[in-house]
C-alpha cells in the first residue's frame, strides 16, 4: 500500500521532482495545496528552521506525514546572502530576473565570485515528531555578470560550474537533478528513510 506524504510547498516542480524519487519507495506525494494547507510563515534566519517549520506546519493542518525543503543560494562575498531570502532577495513580488539584477549590482564591487546553493529537507512523521530526519546538500559554484543557459529557474543563468564551464542554466534537468543541492539532499534523505 502506498504511504500518502504531504509536501510542504505548492511548487509543482519541486512535487514532480521528488514524487518520482519517493514513488521508488511506494511513497505517493501531494502537495499542500491538494489539502487547502496556506504557506507556512518563514521567519527565520537558517534553512533548516523554516524547513522544520514549514513541515510541522503542513502535518498539523492534513494529519499526515509531511516533506519541506528550505534552500537558496549562499554568496560568499556577501556574507551568505541572500540565503534564506533568495527567493524575495528584491523584494516584493517574487521576481527572477529583479533578483538578479540585485546580485549582479551587489556583487559588482568584489573579486570573489565564489557562492553555493544550499538545500536542507526535512521529514516529520507528525506536527510533533520528536525526531524529524534532517538531510542537506550543498553545490558549489561561481557567480557570472550575464546570464547564460534556457534551462533551469532563479539564479541558475549565473551560477557558474568552473568543472563543466557551464551554467545551470546550460544543463540539462537531468544533468542539474544528478548533480543539485537538492538532489544531493533527497539522496541522503532516501538513505536515512
Amino acid at each position: 500500500m502506498m504511504q500518502k506524504i504531504v509536501l510542504a510547498s505548492n511548487n509543482q516542480g519541486k512535487l514532480k521532482e521528488f514524487g518520482q524519487i519517493l514513488a521508488s519507495l511506494n511513497i505517493s506525494l501531494h502537495a499542500q495545496s491538494e489539502f487547502d494547507v496556506p504557506e507556512a510563515e518563514e521567519p527565520y534566519f537558517t534553512f533548516v528552521e523554516n524547513a522544520l517549520t514549514k513541515a510541522r506546519h503542513a502535518a498539523r493542518l492534513t494529519g499526515l506525514p509531511a516533506l519541506a525543503d528550505d534552500s537558496g543560494l549562499c554568496v560568499n562575498a556577501l556574507n551568505g546572502a541572500p540565503g534564506v531570502l533568495s527567493a524575495r532577495y528584491a523584494g516584493e513580488p517574487k521576481s527572477d530576473a529583479r533578483n538578479n539584477q540585485e546580485l549582479v549590482a551587489n556583487l559588482a564591487a568584489y573579486q570573489d565570485r565564489s557562492a553555493y546553493y544550499y538545500c536542507v529537507l526535512v521529514y516529520v512523521r507528525s506536527e510533533f515528531d520528536p525526531q524529524p530526519i534532517i538531510a542537506d546538500g550543498r553545490w558549489s559554484g561561481e557567480i557570472i555578470s550575464s546570464p547564460r543557459g534556457e534551462h533551469g529557474f532563479g539564479y541558475d543563468p549565473h551560477f557558474w560550474i568552473p568543472s563543466l564551464e557551464k551554467t545551470v542554466a546550460e544543463l540539462s534537468p537531468e544533468q542539474k537533478n544528478s548533480l543539485s543541492h537538492r538532489g544531493q539532499a533527497l539522496r541522503s534523505l532516501l538513505e536515512k528513510l
